[in-house]
């Protein structure tokens, strides 16, 4: 029985993201680890209401969760914008389906928010003949971010949505520990003229080849914009005095204890945090200037999850060009595609300890982004 530190750890971390168009940067799972798979039931309307921060705050509370069960152990997880899909060890299986079945009560709990959670064996996906390979991503020196392929995660997913394999709401009250959570920055303007979010898959009869060379052709696009499209500037995004998702951070994280008593103490912590960051001022350990330079480098902007997912500060004439590649490999067959443009950026953070240099930041578009873009697969794209 393989554990993660053992399989995880071992993958080498691959610097250039260009290099995971190819299969051969994948390794498939050892057979007895599981997939684990979350999303937000019917995330598009509460989107449309207008709980953007929320959906992507709850979805990424899977791997805030997940991380702290597992003391911290590095494992293989990608952020979905309204889910999170991940994969652990048969020996840490256990304790992710308890972890899993507090989170669903506690969204429940909280928000009235129904979050699906189902666990999957990976021999069963590789049952259908699907697979299920990963990689790492190394954004920095700092931060790694897994990428997965070979149709398997989908199909999990899939799976999920139908009803199968879902984890049933836990009795235990124990709260998940989300300790490290965040939603604090505000959104980040497009510098370029808009923020692309695009979504794109394989088509149903397409070769691996085929997607691998639309991948291609879109990045090599991307590539020449300032830094490769990044939303996120070098100089890392602004903070407000009273960030407006404090009270979401603090109804999410608060645990055992009172809502008000948790958005007191995140209150003045931000106050402090938001005026160190605005003067530029060390203190102790903490130094605001390096936290956003190693924020930016650390954001997770571009993922291959069973498909190629990006959040970019896009030019509306790339946005053009975009659109007519994706549509033209459409119609060939190779690929399905959906995009949704906005103009703001948003980041949900995951910070263990302010003082190190692994936190981690999922970028995702401000006015629905993946969600929206994967609720316009298939549908032709009009600029």
């Amino acid at each position: 029985m393989m554990h993660t530190a053992k399989f995880y750890e071992s993958l080498p971390r691959q610097r250039h993201f260009s290099s995971l168009t190819k299969p051969a940067a994948f390794t498939p799972l050892p057979d007895d680890w599981v997939i684990c798979c979350s999303d937000i039931v019917d995330s598009t309307g509460l989107i449309a209401a207008g709980k953007y921060k929320t959906v992507n705050m709850v979805g990424a509370s899977v791997i805030a969760a997940m991380q702290n069960a597992l003391d911290g152990a590095a494992f293989p997880y990608v952020f979905g914008g309204d889910g999170t899909s991940f994969a652990v060890s048969a020996a840490q299986a256990a304790t992710a389906r308890r972890t899993l079945a507090r989170l669903r009560r506690w969204v429940k709990q909280e928000f009235g928010i129904a979050l699906r959670v189902a666990m999957i064996p990976v021999h069963e996906v590789r049952a259908q003949g699907l697979d299920v390979t990963v990689a790492r991503h190394a954004v920095s020196d700092n931060a790694d971010y897994a990428m997965f392929s070979g149709g398997g995660l989908a199909w999990a997913e899939d799976q999920m949505k139908q009803g199968h394999c879902v984890i049933p709401e836990n009795t235990d009250e124990t709260p998940p520990d989300l300790t490290g959570l965040s939603c604090r920055w505000n959104t980040i303007p497009a510098r370029n003229g808009l923020i692309l979010s695009l979504v794109m898959v394989p088509g149903p009869m397409a070769t691996a080849s085929q997607f691998s060379r639309v991948a291609a052709e879109i990045l090599t696009r991307t590539a020449a914009l300032a830094r490769g499209g990044h939303p996120v500037a070098a100089e890392g995004p602004g903070i407000a005095l009273l960030p407006r998702g404090l009270g979401l951070e603090a109804k999410l994280t608060h645990g055992t204890g009172s809502v008000l008593r948790k958005w007191l103490s995140l209150m003045v912590g931000t106050m402090l945090t938001s005026w160190l960051f605005r003067h530029k001022k060390p203190m102790g350990q903490f130094d605001p200037t390096h936290y956003l330079a190693v924020m930016s480098d650390n954001a997770d902007y571009r993922k291959f999850d069973d498909g190629l997912k990006m959040t970019i500060d896009c030019t509306p004439d790339l946005q053009s060009e975009i659109t007519a590649i994706l549509q033209k490999a459409q119609t060939a067959g190779h690929i399905r595609f959906g995009l949704h443009a906005q103009d703001e950026a948003r980041l949900t953070c995951i910070v263990p300890s302010a003082s190190s240099d692994d936190h981690v930041h999922f970028v995702d578009g401000a006015a629905g982004g993946y969600t929206r873009a994967a609720s316009n697969m298939g549908k032709i794209q009009r600029e």
